[in-house]
């Protein structure tokens, strides 16, 4: 994955070693269906989920895993399922010899985007002012 970054999130996916990117692609839909509304792209070089100009998730594939960013670890309803997977404090790392738990990667979704909804809420845009 080293030289030029890719352009598009197409582009990234095609670049990745075939096991990786199975699981990239699964993981892709997956976060596809929980967050229709958000838009592709790659930021810090990797594929990206934006919504309202804002990165709301992160995922990326290495030698020996794929990886989602961040991974809610401090909340209590999903810190039991993210400790059985390595990464630190904000990362979900995700093993390409074993099957990924969508199921979690689609709560993590879930999740981050009830935060970033409630951030929303909390401190609205000052351009709309």
């Amino acid at each position: 994955m080293r030289g030029e970054a890719a352009k598009s999130v197409d582009e990234y996916l095609a670049r990745c070693p075939a096991g990786a990117r199975e699981h990239l692609e699964a993981l892709r839909r997956a976060l596809r269906e929980e967050l229709p509304e958000a838009e592709e792209a790659i930021r810090y070089d990797i594929p990206t989920l934006r919504l309202d100009d804002k990165n709301l998730i992160h995922f990326a594939a290495f030698a020996k895993h794929v990886a989602v960013y961040p991974a809610p670890r401090g909340a209590p309803e999903l810190a039991e399922e993210l400790a059985a997977y390595g990464g630190g404090k904000g990362t979900l790392q995700m093993p390409l010899d074993r099957p990924l738990p969508l199921d979690l990667v689609r709560r993590i979704a879930r999740h981050l985007l009830a935060e970033h909804r409630e951030r929303l809420v909390r401190r609205p845009d000052k351009r709309s002012r």
